[in-house]
C-alpha cells in the first residue's frame, strides 16, 4: 500500500528558533508549546523577558499587554497558551475574533503549537483528521484499529493530549517512538500551522461552524481545504453535501460513500453494498459494516473513512474488522452511561453545534428528553429543530445560550415541554423528573453549543454530566 513501506523522510531539523523571533522592544512575544520549545532550545530571552509556560490541549485565553487588538484579548486556535508580562503570566476567560493574520500585523512571528509539534515530529507519518463533525470519532477509531493491529499510533491534537505535549514526551523518551501519529485538527490549529502536511489527510464533513471566528463559510472551508491540499494522500466523505458540491475543486484522492449504487458522476473508492458489506474498488468485498457496533448513519461514514486510511497504512481486511469489533466507543460522543429507572442515558457533550446535535438525536430510538445549552454559535438550526420536533418530548436548556435557544425552539412550533435554568446541575434534576413523568426512553445531553460559558472544554462538561447522573443511574 501507499504508506506501508514509507521511506524515511529527510529530517528538516528542529527549526524552532522562529518561535522566539525578535520583536520590537516592549511588544509581547507569543507562541504555543513553550515547554516543548524550551526543551529543544536553550532558554532564551526576548525583549528582556524569559519565556516559560506549559502546553495544554484546551488553553485559556490570555491577556496580551500593549497588544491592542479587540481590547487586548486575543484568541488563537481555541486560545493563546501564554503571553509575556513582567514577572508573571496573566490568564483570563474571554474570547475574541483576532485571527492569525491580525496578530502578525503586530508580531514578527506567530507560531501555532501544532506547527511546533510538526517541526519536531515530521519524520513520523501523521494522519491529520479534520471536519466540522465526526473528526473525534474517526480519530479515536483509527488510533484503536491501528494499535489493535500492533502499531504504535497515539492520538491527540484537538482532543486529549496536545501535539506539543506528545512531542515533548517523544523527545524526552517518556513515550516510545510511534509508527504513526493520529491527530485531530481544528480549523484554528490548521490556520496557525500553515506548513503542516500529513501523510494522510481525512476530511469528514463541512457545515457552518466557528463563523464567529472565520467570518464566512468560504473562509472556514478554505482553511480545511489547505490541509488536504498539503496532505500526501487525501480521503474525503462523499456523503457530505458540501464536499460533494466542491468535488471538482478538491485535489484527487480517495472518496468513501455509504450510498449504493454510487452516482456515475460521483464514483466512490469505498462503499457499503445492499447486503451491508464494505466494498473497495481495488480489492472487492472486505467485511460486514456491522463489525462496528455504533448507531447512526454518520458512524457508517466514519467506518469507511477509517477503513480507507487503515488499508493505505498497510492493514488487511481482517485486522481492520477485528479493530472495529473491539472498539469501546468515544467518550462524550453518544456515550452510554447507563439507565435510570425509566430511560437510557447518553453523554453527547461533543455535540457543540446544531448539526452534531441533530446527528445525535437521529441516532436515538423512541422519545427523548434533551439537555442543551452553553455558548451558542452561528449556524443553521433548521435540521436540529426538525429532529427535536420529531424525537424530543422535552428540552431542558441551560447556560448562557438558554434564552436564545428557547426563542428558536418556540418559534419552530415545537409542541413538547421547554424548561430553562442556569446550570447543568439544575438541568439534570429537571430532565430526570421529566423523563419519568413523560415516560421517555432516553435522556440525552447534546448541547448544540460550545462549553466555554461555564466549562474549560466539552470534556469537562461531559465529565460533570456523568458525575451528576451517578445518583440517578441504576447499578447493574
Amino acid at each position: 500500500m501507499l504508506f506501508a513501506k514509507r521511506a524515511a523522510s529527510r529530517a528538516r531539523g528542529l527549526a524552532l528558533a522562529l518561535a522566539f523571533a525578535r520583536v520590537p522592544e516592549g511588544a509581547p512575544a507569543v507562541h504555543f508549546g513553550e515547554e516543548l520549545a524550551l526543551h529543544l532550545l536553550p532558554q532564551r530571552r526576548v525583549a528582556g523577558r524569559v519565556l516559560a509556560g506549559l502546553a495544554q490541549p484546551e488553553p485559556e485565553v490570555v491577556r496580551l499587554p500593549r497588544l491592542r487588538i479587540a481590547k487586548n484579548l486575543v484568541r488563537l486556535g481555541h486560545a493563546l497558551e501564554s503571553a509575556l508580562r513582567p514577572a508573571r503570566l496573566v490568564r483570563v476567560r474571554a474570547e475574541t475574533r483576532a485571527p492569525v493574520p491580525a496578530l502578525k500585523l503586530r508580531l514578527r512571528e506567530v507560531r501555532g503549537e501544532i506547527e511546533l509539534a510538526w517541526e519536531a515530529l515530521n519524520d513520523i507519518p501523521w494522519v491529520g483528521i479534520t471536519g466540522t463533525n465526526g473528526k473525534t470519532t474517526v480519530t479515536h477509531l483509527l488510533s484503536h484499529v491501528l494499535e489493535q493491529a500492533g502499531l504504535r499510533a497515539p492520538m491527540g491534537g484537538n482532543m486529549g493530549v496536545s501535539a506539543a505535549e506528545m512531542a515533548l514526551k517523544i523527545k524526552t523518551g517518556d513515550l516510545l517512538r510511534p509508527d504513526w501519529l493520529v491527530m485531530e485538527l481544528s480549523s484554528y490549529q490548521i490556520e496557525a500551522g500553515p506548513t503542516l502536511a500529513p501523510s494522510i489527510g481525512i476530511w469528514t464533513t463541512l457545515t457552518p461552524d466557528h463563523l464567529e471566528r472565520h467570518g464566512t463559510l468560504e473562509a472556514y472551508r478554505a482553511i480545511k481545504r489547505g490541509l488536504l491540499q498539503r496532505s500526501s494522500l487525501a480521503i474525503f466523505n462523499g456523503d457530505d453535501a458540501d464536499l460533494n458540491a466542491h468535488r471538482s475543486s478538491l485535489k484527487s484522492g480517495i472518496w468513501v460513500q455509504t450510498a449504493t449504487p454510487c452516482p456515475d458522476d460521483q464514483p466512490a473508492d469505498f462503499w457499503i453494498d445492499d447486503a451491508g458489506t464494505i466494498q473497495a474498488k481495488e480489492i472487492g468485498a472486505m467485511f460486514p459494516a456491522e463489525a462496528l457496533a455504533m448507531p447512526g448513519a454518520h458512524n457508517r461514514q466514519n467506518l469507511l473513512l477509517v477503513t480507507a486510511a487503515a488499508l493505505q497504512i498497510g492493514l488487511n481486511a481482517e485486522q481492520i474488522a477485528q479493530g472495529f469489533r473491539s472498539f469501546p466507543g468515544v467518550p462524550h460522543r453518544l456515550e452510554r452511561l447507563g439507565s435510570t429507572a425509566s430511560a437510557d442515558v447518553f453523554n453527547d457533550s461533543k455535540a457543540t453545534n446544531y448539526d452534531a446535535a441533530a446527528v445525535g438525536l437521529q441516532a436515538m430510538a423512541g422519545t427523548v428528553v434533551v439537555l442543551a445549552g452553553g455558548q451558542t454559535k452561528r449556524g443553521d438550526a433548521t435540521g436540529w429543530l426538525t429532529e427535536l420536533k420529531s424525537k424530543a418530548c422535552a428540552v431542558v436548556l441551560f447556560g448562557a445560550g438558554a434564552e436564545e435557544l428557547d426563542a428558536l425552539i418556540r418559534q419552530s412550533n415545537y409542541q413538547g415541554q421547554v424548561h430553562r435554568c442556569n446550570d447543568l446541575k439544575a438541568a439534570v434534576a429537571i430532565a430526570v423528573r421529566a423523563t419519568s413523568e413523560l415516560r421517555a426512553t432516553s435522556l440525552l445531553l447534546s448541547p448544540a453549543c460550545a462549553s466555554f460559558d461555564q466549562y474549560q472544554d466539552f470534556e469537562a462538561r461531559g465529565d460533570h454530566f456523568r458525575n451528576l447522573m451517578q445518583a440517578h443511574i441504576r447499578v447493574a
